[in-house]
């Protein structure tokens, strides 16, 4: 359990009104949590993450799904308390639109980090905490020196600390094969993705705006190759009617007939 402190020492949870997104995933998992318990089997077997079926048989859905499912109270209790305790400020900071898309991102790549490593597994994976892990390093890089006291053991540390000895637990959990029932590799996914996509959005943005740029460019170039067609079109076109008003149509040639027929079948379209 946590709280942080703001300009002073306090408790504070979420800020003073949870925003609108943390509201709605909150009661969007809470809605799935207790239709699980309704149905368990239906649920895990269809939604959660089974990294086998992602990649043999393409249940693609499971990336997104599997982040609103969760083993136990105590277990959606914690990862939803983080996210109102923590979300919220992030949201704020961020924006409602923002800050959905980037739990969305954080979720589904904790599940690709899950399946890179346990590619052949047929164990689900259930739970939210790719994604919350996503918004503890959102917000250690929006408030990195924001403190933050961890309890039972009241020790008091800034949120990039936090953040770090979090990182730390993970890689040695992942990496060492901990037998304890977590998808670490699902956290530091989350973690990573998080902090790749704030880090680097900007550039991403930037190579949006590029593109877009770069096919306006185009159409331009297009829209202007056009017009001087046509102004050569309507000079040819001039230059046969001058003809014939001096010699009259019988006095064309085959090609200035075709040039007229073709420009009257193009002006009458356009």
């Amino acid at each position: 359990m946590y709280y942080y402190e703001q300009t002073r020492p306090s408790f504070g949870f979420g800020g003073r009104n949870i925003t609108t997104v943390v509201k709605y995933l909150l009661i969007a998992n809470a809605a799935v949590y207790l239709l699980q318990q309704l149905m368990p089997r239906l649920l895990i077997g269809w939604f959660a993450l089974f990294p086998n079926l992602v990649l043999k048989k393409f249940f693609i859905w499971q990336l997104f799904t599997y982040m609103f499912l969760h083993g136990d109270f105590l277990h959606i209790l914690l990862n939803m308390f983080i996210l109102w305790m923590f979300g919220c400020e992030v949201e704020r900071y961020w924006g409602n639109r923002e800050f959905l898309k980037y739990y969305v991102i954080c979720g589904i790549g904790g599940a690709l980090f899950h399946i890179i490593f346990h590619s052949g597994s047929m164990t689900p994976v259930i739970g939210a905490s790719g994604a919350i892990y996503g918004i503890l390093a959102a917000f250690a890089m929006f408030f990195p020196d924001r403190p933050i006291m961890l309890f039972p053991f009241f020790i008091t540390l800034k949120a990039k600390h936090w953040v770090l000895i979090f990182l730390a637990i993970t890689l040695l959990f992942g990496f060492t094969g901990a037998q304890d029932g977590i998808a670490h590799f699902a956290h530091l996914g989350g973690m990573v993705v998080g902090f790749v996509y704030i880090r680097y959005r900007r550039k991403f943005f930037d190579l949006n705006e590029f593109i877009k740029d770069k096919k306006e460019q185009r159409r331009m170039m297009t829209l202007a190759k056009k017009r001087r067609k046509l102004q050569e079109l309507r000079d040819e076109v001039d230059s046969i009617l001058d003809k014939i008003n001096e010699v009259g149509y019988e006095n064309l040639t085959d090609d200035e007939k075709k040039i007229l027929k073709n420009a009257s079948d193009y002006f009458s379209k356009e």
